[in-house]
């Protein structure tokens, strides 16, 4: 028999310490799990002899201290590092291993950098006497408010490995999501990438060999030419004197530009409000758009239900993870009805921004008490409609790409041989 010191967390929370004897570290979990307490870490206490092996421990403490990484930490944890951080974490605690313990064995799996420091940081604060969603909580960059509400939930009511289990299953279908969208915007973008530079490149090095030839014409050049020669000049730089900047880096600039800009004006209340609203009213985009968020914030909430989260606390943290402004507002009227001991449902359906069949379903779900197993279907059929957007997208995208290429490739030729034409009828 062996001697086991153990910290846990009581029903509501509380953290707990003590000491029990057993056979085994299983045996000592499964006596600290009867008596009603959530083990959080478990340790066999050992016997040391002498003053020098005391201070063998501290100095291994010290040692290990000391051999933190020094990797450079710039940005925020990858969700892909995240997301199998949490589904290896749930494994560890469904097979019984104290926390601290299976933090270290994933701190391992690391590699050096920002998610490897921050998991060494959460370890040293769940050692101290923090639980291990306050230790979480401390680091923003690697578990977010949602993260750290779930933990919360899963260590209050003992069942941190279902929780876990939940979260990485929300984590990757949202994943999932994300990829669908921007694997379906990528061809589109290389196919307008590449259209974009050989149109410069035609600019910038056809045209000018074409107008060499037009100046040694008497007579007046036709409307269509001139614009395309001055067009030409400008993203060549050469249009007048006073042109500092080519045109061709101001078009190569402005996606970056306008990527900035519009970031910056999101960081503005009123800014964000304008720009979210009017993305929502652009056909197809704005109905993709707000049918992701539809399906994004149905299944955070849905989780965070089904995990026991107070639900004007999840609530709160749907509309803050909520990126559209709209829906962060209409979120917000809900809080407020669910707080005056009002309807989900009504202010949902009043702000406009779900389907009525969306309502529909959490108004059932709100009178038979499945509110969460609601929401998740919600977020199930909104994903699917997604994919179904998301091919509509592309087939429309293609014709439009092809009749703008088409257009654009059609005018510099019919630009350039206008002339031409011209002078052949006066010769004639």
């Amino acid at each position: 028999m062996a001697t086991f010191q153990y910290e846990a967390l009581t029903d509501t929370g509380k953290p707990q310490k003590g000491k029990i004897v057993a056979a085994s570290s299983d045996e000592a979990i499964a006596r600290i799990r009867s008596q009603g307490y959530f083990p959080t870490s478990v340790r066999e206490q050992r016997v040391t002899k002498g003053k020098g092996a005391k201070a063998a421990p501290a100095a291994s403490e010290t040692a290990k201290k000391k051999k933190k990484s020094t990797s450079i930490n710039i940005g925020n944890v990858n969700g892909k590092a995240l997301t199998a951080f949490t589904r290896q974490l749930s494994t560890l605690q469904d097979a019984g291993l104290p926390i601290l313990r299976s933090l270290v064995i994933l701190e391992q799996q690391q590699k050096p950098g920002l998610f490897k420091n921050i998991l060494e940081e959460v370890h040293t604060g769940v050692s101290g006497g923090m639980t291990l969603s306050e230790s979480m909580a401390a680091h923003p960059r690697a578990f977010n408010k949602l993260y750290c509400k779930m933990i919360t939930a899963g260590e209050v009511g003992g069942v941190l490995d279902l929780i876990l289990a939940r979260l990485a299953e929300f984590m990757e279908k949202a994943a999932a999501l994300k990829r669908k969208i921007i694997g379906a915007m990528i061809y589109p973008s290389v196919v307008l990438a590449v259209a974009a530079i050989i149109v410069l490149g035609i600019m910038v090095f056809i045209v000018p060999s074409f107008v060499k030839i037009f100046d040694d014409f008497d007579s007046a050049l036709p409307i269509a030419t001139t614009v395309l020669i001055n067009t030409s000049k400008w993203i060549g730089g050469t249009l007048n004197e006073s042109q500092v900047i080519p045109g061709w880096l101001w078009i190569l600039a402005s996606p970056v530009i306008i990527f900035f800009v519009t970031k910056m004006l999101r960081k503005t209340h009123l800014g964000q409000a304008v720009i979210d609203t009017a993305v929502l009213k652009i056909p197809i985009v704005g109905q993709l758009i707000a049918k992701t968020t539809v399906a994004k914030f149905a299944r955070t909430l849905g989780t965070l239900i089904n995990a026991g989260v107070p639900i004007l606390d999840a609530l709160t943290i749907t509309r803050d993870t909520t990126a559209n402004y709209v829906y962060a507002k209409a979120l917000g009227e809900v809080h407020n009805s669910v707080r005056q001991g009002e309807s989900f449902s009504e202010p949902l359906g009043k702000a406009k921004v779900c389907d009525a069949i969306v309502t529909n379903m959490i108004d059932v779900g709100e009178e038979t008490g499945d509110l969460d197993k609601m929401l998740v279907r919600v977020a199930d059929n909104y994903e699917e409609e997604v994919d179904v957007l998301v091919q509509a997208l592309v087939s429309t995208l293609e014709p439009l790409m092809v009749v703008f290429l088409g257009g654009t490739v059609g005018f510099i030729v019919i630009a350039l041989f206008l002339p031409l034409v011209k002078l052949i009828q006066a010769v004639i």
